[in-house]
C-alpha cells in the first residue's frame, strides 16, 4: 500500500518469506525459465554438425596421406575443412534475425524483454489469456439490476459517467441497492477536465463502474459516504470472494455492506430466485456480484458480521476490443490454441468463450478448484472461470507437461510466478512492474491482437534461420563430399586450405547474413506451428540439404574432371564452381513473400559483390599467390558460370512447385506426436 499522506496505524502480521508479496518473490525465484526451443534446436545441431565435421575431416585427412600428401598439408586441410563445414556465421544471422525481429515487434507496441523471445512466439502452441482488459476494452458499466424484490432494470449510459438512465421504477429497493455498492467500495469518479474530456475511474473499473449506477440512480457518492462513515472493513480477497464494510449512521445504528460472488455471498437454501436470476445475467456475458446488507445496533466484525439480508444483483458488463473476435480467429487459423482464463462466473466466462468463438456448445468451462489437471481434463478445456491467480501457475505447468509451448498474459503481482514459468510471459503495459519484470515481452497497447503480429513475426524468424541452414550446410556437405570424392576421381587434394576458408568466408558470410532479414512467406499465419519436439532439420530441411549438397558436389566434381581431360586448371575451376555454385543456392532459398511486403534487396546485392570476389580470386595476381589458384580465361568463367547455376535453378524449379505449406507440422495438441504425460 502506498500513503500519499495523512497518519495511519497498523499491525504488521507477516513479514518476508511469510507474507503474500514474500511468497510470489519466493514462487518467482524458484521458477527459471528454460531455455527456448530455438536454443535446444540449435545445441543439438551444433552437437551434430561438430562430430559430423570432424569424422569427415578425419576420413579427408586419412585418404589424403595415403595417397601421398605431405602430412602437414593434409592436417592444414583438415582443419581447414572443419571450419568450412561448420556454419560458424550462424549466430551472426541468429541475432541480427532477432534484433530486426525485435525492433518490427517495437514499431506494432509490442516491447521484447529478451531477443530470444522473439523467436519463442513463433513456437507458440498455446496463449492462456486472461479477459478483463486484454480482450475487453476495460470499460465496465452496470447494465442489469435485479432488486430483493425480484424487479428487473435495465441501466444504460456512457463510460463512467453517472448520468445516465434506469428502467422502470427507481424506488427505495433499487436506492438501497445502489447505496450498498457506493458505500462497499474504495474507488471514486474523476470528472471530465482539461486533462480529461469524458469521466474516468480512480481506483478499480468494477468498483467505478458501481459508482456510475449509483449515480444513474439518484444518490450523490461524496454525500452517502459522508452520511455513513466507514468504520470497519474486511478487503476482498480471492478465498472468499467478497468484501464486507461497516459503516455508523446518523442514527447511531450500524450498516453492514457486502459484495461479493453470487455463489459465496447469497444462501442457496433462501435465495434460489436471486441465484436462478445470477445465472441468467451470467449467461449473457455479464460478471455478476451479488448484494447484501443488515442494520445493527452494536458495531459487527467484518470478518463474521450478522446475518445479511440480500439486497440484490447488479450485471456488469465489459466489452469485447473491437478486434477480439478477428484476434481469436487469427490464432485459430495459425493452429494457435486461444485459452480464456479468468476470475469470472462460469456462466459468463462461457458466454465470453462462444462470444469469442473459442467454446462450441457443449464444450466445458472449468473452474478454478478442478482439482488435479488431468491430460483429458486439458484436451478438452478451453475455457476456465473462478479461476485464482496462483492457479494459473498449475494450467501452465500441465500444459507445458503436455508438450505445449505455452504464451501466458497477466498484468498483476499474482501473475508473476505464471508468467515468469510460461515459455514467453506477455505482461501489459498498464500492469505491474512485478509482472513487466517476469514477462519477456510487454504490451504497450494492452492489446491482444500485437501477440498475433508477433507470432507471425516469431515464425519469420524461425524460417530465415531454416532458409539459412539450408543454404551453409548444403555449402558446408557439399565442401566435405567435393573432398573425400576428389581421390577417388583422381585429385589428390580437390581444393587446397586457402581455397576452402575463401569460398566459406564469401559464402557464409555477408551472403548468409543477409538471408536473415528475408520477409515472411504468404502462409507465415495460415499454417499450424511446428512441434517443439521437431529437429531445426526436420519437416524436410535435412532433405533439402543432402538434395542440395547432393547438386553442388555434383557440378563441382564433373566441372573438375572436365577441365581435368581438357587440360585446364582443374583446381582453380572447381574452386570457381564450388563458390559460384552456393551463391546461387543462396538466391534459390530465398522467401516468396506475399504482395506488397517488399523484398530483401541486401541479399541480391550481397551475392553480386562476392561473385566479384570470386573471379578476382582467379584472375588477380595477387589472390593466385594467396589462394594457390591459377588464371582462367573469360570463356571458362562464362562456361564456369553456366554450370554453377544449375543447383539453384533445379532447386527453385522444384521448390516452386511446392505448395506455401511444405514443411509444417500440426500442433503440439495433435495425438501424433506421442507426446507423454510427465507428472512433476
Amino acid at each position: 500500500t502506498v500513503l500519499a499522506d495523512g497518519r495511519a496505524a497498523g499491525t504488521v502480521t507477516a513479514t518476508g518469506p511469510a507474507s503474500a508479496l514474500g511468497r510470489i518473490a519466493d514462487l518467482v525465484a524458484r521458477t527459471r525459465p528454460g531455455p527456448t526451443p530455438l536454443q535446444r534446436r540449435l545445441t543439438a545441431l551444433g552437437r551434430l554438425l561438430g562430430a559430423t565435421a570432424v569424422v569427415v575431416s578425419s576420413l579427408v585427412f586419412a585418404f589424403g596421406v595415403l595417397a601421398g600428401q605431405p602430412v602437414t598439408r593434409m592436417a592444414i586441410t583438415a582443419v581447414s575443412l572443419v571450419v568450412a563445414a561448420v556454419p560458424e556465421s550462424l549466430p551472426a544471422v541468429v541475432t541480427l534475425a532477432l534484433a530486426l525481429g525485435a525492433r518490427r515487434m517495437a514499431r506494432t507496441r509490442a516491447i521484447p524483454r529478451r531477443l530470444h523471445a522473439v523467436e519463442t512466439l513463433g513456437s507458440v502452441t498455446v496463449i492462456a489469456s486472461d479477459k478483463t482488459g486484454t480482450l475487453t476494452a476495460n470499460r465496465m458499466t452496470v447494465q442489469r439490476a435485479v432488486t430483493a424484490d425480484g424487479a428487473r432494470h435495465t441501466v444504460t449510459g456512457t463510460g463512467y459517467d453517472p448520468a445516465g438512465t434506469v428502467s422502470g421504477d427507481i424506488g427505495e429497493p433499487l436506492r438501497a441497492l445502489a447505496r450498498a455498492v457506493l458505500l462497499c467500495n474504495d474507488a471514486s469518479l474523476l470528472p471530465p477536465d482539461e486533462g480529461r474530456a469524458h469521466w474516468a475511474a480512480a481506483g478499480d473499473p468494477m468498483e467505478a463502474a458501481l459508482l456510475a449506477f449509483a449515480g444513474c440512480c439518484g444518490l450523490d457518492p461524496d454525500a452517502e459516504r459522508a452520511a455513513a462513515p466507514r468504520v470497519a472493513e474486511q478487503p476482498f480477497d480471492q478465498a472468499h470472494r467478497r468484501m464486507t464494510t461497516v459503516h455508523r449512521t446518523r442514527e447511531g445504528r450500524y450498516l453492514v455492506a457486502c459484495k461479493g460472488a453470487p455463489e459465496t455471498v447469497l444462501d442457496p437454501a433462501i435465495h434460489a430466485d436471486l441465484l436462478a436470476a445470477a445465472a441468467d445475467l451470467a449467461a449473457g456475458g455479464l460478471r455478476v456480484l451479488a448484494v447484501t446488507t443488515a442494520t445493527t445496533a452494536d458495531r459487527p466484525d467484518p470478518a463474521t458480521p450478522p446475518p445479511l439480508h440480500a439486497a440484490g444483483l447488479v450485471g456488469i458488463g465489459d466489452p469485447l476490443r473491437v478486434t477480439a473476435r478477428d484476434t481469436a480467429a487469427a490464432f485459430e487459423r495459425s493452429g494457435v490454441h486461444l485459452l480464456l482464463i479468468t476470475g469470472d462466473h462460469p456462466g459468463t466466462a462461457a458466454a465470453i468463450g462462444r462470444d469469442l468463438g473459442i467454446l462450441a456448445p457443449g464444450d466445458e468451462v472449468a473452474r478454478g478448484d478442478l482439482g488435479p489437471l488431468t491430460p483429458e481434463t486439458i484436451e478438452k478445456t478451453r475455457v476456465y472461470a473462478r479461476t485464482r491467480p496462483e492457479q494459473k501457475l498449475d494450467i501452465v505447468a500441465a500444459l507445458q507437461r503436455r508438450g505445449e509451448v505455452v504464451a501466458m498474459t497477466g498484468d498483476g503481482v499474482n501473475d508473476a510466478p505464471a508468467l515468469r514459468r510460461a515459455d514467453i510471459g506477455v505482461a501489459m503495459g498498464s500492469g505491474t512492474e512485478v509482472a513487466r519484470q517476469a514477462a519477456e515481452l510487454v504490451l504497450v497497447d494492452d492489446n491482444l491482437g500485437t501477440v498475433a503480429d508477433a507470432v507471425g513475426e516469431g515464425r519469420r524468424i524461425y524460417d530465415n534461420i531454416r532458409r539459412f541452414l539450408r543454404y551453409a550446410l548444403s555449402g558446408g556437405l557439399a565442401e566435405l563430399a567435393v573432398m573425400l570424392a576428389g581421390p577417388l576421381l583422381g585429385m589428390p587434394l580437390a581444393l587446397l586450405p586457402a581455397q576452402l576458408l575463401w569460398i566459406n568466408l564469401l559464402t557464409h558470410g555477408v551472403p548468409g547474413v543477409a538471408l536473415g532479414a528475408e520477409p515472411a512467406e504468404a502462409d507465415v499465419l495460415r499454417r499450424p506451428p511446428r512441434s517443439p519436439q521437431e529437429s531445426v532439420l526436420g519437416a524436410g530441411l535435412l532433405r533439402d540439404v543432402l538434395t542440395g549438397a547432393g547438386l553442388l558436389a555434383a557440378v563441382t566434381l564433373t566441372a573438375g574432371v572436365v577441365a581435368h581431360r581438357l587440360g585446364l586448371p582443374w583446381q582453380s575451376v572447381m574452386f570457381l564452381v564450388l563458390g559460384f555454385a552456393q551463391l546461387g543456392v543462396a538466391l534459390a532459398v530465398r522467401a516468396r513473400p506475399s504482395p506488397g511486403t517488399g523484398r530483401n534487396h541486401a541479399l541480391p546485392a550481397a551475392v553480386a559483390v562476392c561473385l566479384l570476389l570470386q573471379v578476382a580470386g582467379v584472375l588477380a595476381a595477387p589472390m593466385h599467390t594467396l589462394l594457390g589458384t591459377e588464371p582462367l580465361s573469360p570463356t571458362v568463367i562464362l562456361a564456369c558460370s553456366a554450370v554453377a547455376a544449375v543447383p539453384g535453378a533445379v532447386l527453385r524449379i522444384t521448390r516452386g512447385r511446392r505448395p506455401l505449406r511444405d514443411g509444417t507440422s500440426g500442433p503440439a495438441r495433435q495425438a501424433s506426436m506421442g507426446v507423454p504425460w510427465k507428472e512433476e
